[in-house]
């Protein structure tokens, strides 16, 4: 009887002690789940940040925040996990393999994302109609160049260019051979009869058919005419004119 009761005692003993020795985070080779907890923070001031998203993508889960950045998710040894938050950087956090212990605790810092954002001008239009006068009544960037080009490009501005500027060598000289030219010709059909398109009846024949296309009652070759600079225009006639 006392050695039953002896044996009875010992593996009693045995049984408790095995019951008191630490977990091991390996269990005859197999991994098991680890306990990741910790705090997430803002980097520069370490204020946490409520409500971050903790999540690990493998698995495909995933925990919040609460509202002193204190979050509690199981994880296996290796595990990418992710965290991120409205205005920060995504942060990327691997569990260590080799552990002692069933729960693991880290502070993760999160850096700020800044984005720098274009100007956007907002402008007083309260209707679409005011927007639309305003916009056909803006000027130009090259407003100026415009104005400058048109009024320097006018019939006028050409008219006082052409007066007040002096001949060239080449036109001189294109002008003397237009000159001996037309004496050439002057002595060549002396005694000659003249070509008269008076008497040409294919010029006749040309009149005809313009005045009964109605050629003669159109105005368009008055405008040309008035664009033209008028024969024997002198210097100081452009230069009263401008006055």
């Amino acid at each position: 009887m006392k050695t039953v009761l002896i044996k009875l005692i010992g593996v009693v003993a045995v049984l408790m002690g095995l019951s008191m020795k630490p977990t091991s985070v390996r269990a005859q080779g197999q991994e098991t789940l680890v306990m990741f907890t910790g705090i997430v923070t803002a980097g520069k001031t370490s204020e946490p940040l409520p409500e971050a998203y903790i999540y690990i993508p493998k698995a495909g889960r995933g925990v919040l925040a609460n509202n002193i950045g204190y979050f509690a998710l199981p994880v296996m040894p290796g595990d990418s996990v992710v965290f991120s938050y409205v205005g920060f950087k995504k942060q990327y956090f691997v569990v260590p393999r080799r552990l002692t212990e069933s729960t693991f605790s880290a502070v993760v810092a999160m850096q700020e994302d800044v984005t720098t954002l274009a100007e956007v001008k907002v402008y007083p239009y309260p209707t679409e109609e005011l927007f639309k006068q305003a916009f056909v009544n803006m000027k130009l960037p090259d407003q100026k160049e415009r104005e400058a080009l048109e009024r320097n490009t006018s019939a006028e501005a050409m008219q006082r260019l052409a007066a007040v500027t002096p001949m060239s060598a080449g036109a001189n000289y294109r002008y003397y051979l237009n000159q001996q030219w037309y004496g050439r010709e002057a002595v060549a059909n002396r005694g000659q009869m003249t070509t008269i398109p008076f008497l040409n009846p294919f010029a006749w024949a040309s009149f005809i058919k313009s005045v009964k296309n109605g050629d003669l009652k159109k105005k368009d070759w008055q405008k040309e005419l008035n664009a033209t600079p008028k024969e024997g225009l002198s210097r100081d006639d452009v230069l009263k004119g401008q006055r």
